[in-house]
């Protein structure tokens, strides 16, 4: 079993170059500005500074490893939608992210929290094509479901399912990193994706 509460970070990285060898396994976040990633992290790893949390949009800036055991990864993508970065700052990180996703052999999968108030945004339908594209699976954490009550949040579960239509390799599931709902379960399709295609 692979122990969260271990995860450590390795680096950051801003250019290809300065990626870790393609090897072993990774799982890597991405999401919209402000949605509760690294919040994410951090709550899925049992740490509270893991993965740096901010109120302003737009703090990851890199592509940050965080090592599981020699084997496995988790990865933190900058967030995307972010309008106040400079206009090549966000070109240069949607072309990096692209390229990380399409091209990096050691990726199993992508986790992708969105804030369940605004769902599947055009963005998020963007980068789940990517993923669709390039047959890796995706799994949606509709964070923030504390701020909804019971009811309201397992419909709008419904709703994103059914607007998913039962898509292949795409699964979605509540979260709430305040009330630490959902971890158990993100944490074991975090370890069925890494743990695929290994020998």
């Amino acid at each position: 079993m692979i122990e969260y509460s271990r995860a450590r970070y390795l680096l950051s990285a801003h250019l290809p170059t300065q990626l870790l060898p393609d090897e072993g396994a990774e799982v890597a976040f991405a999401g919209r500005s402000n949605v509760g990633k690294s919040s994410a992290i951090n709550a899925i790893t049992n740490q509270t500074n893991l993965a740096k949390t901010s109120k302003t949009p737009g703090r990851t800036q890199q592509i940050n490893f965080f090592e599981l055991d020699a084997e496995n990864r988790l990865v933190d993508l900058p967030g995307y939608g972010y309008a106040r970065a400079p206009e090549h700052l966000r070109e240069h990180w949607g072309a990096f992210v692209t390229r990380y996703v399409t091209s990096r052999q050691c990726l199993h999968g992508l986790i992708l929290p969105m804030d369940i108030r605004r769902p599947l945004t055009g963005l998020d339908l963007a980068m789940l094509n990517l993923c669709w594209e390039s047959n890796l699976p995706a799994h949606i954490l509709l964070t923030k479901a504390d701020k909804l009550g019971r009811g309201k949040s397992s419909n709008i579960l419904y709703q994103v399912r059914g607007q998913l239509n039962n898509r292949q390799f795409t699964t979605v599931q509540l979260f709430s990193a305040l009330k630490k709902q959902g971890i158990d379960e993100a944490r074991e399709k975090i370890t069925e994706l890494l743990l695929a295609q290994q020998d």
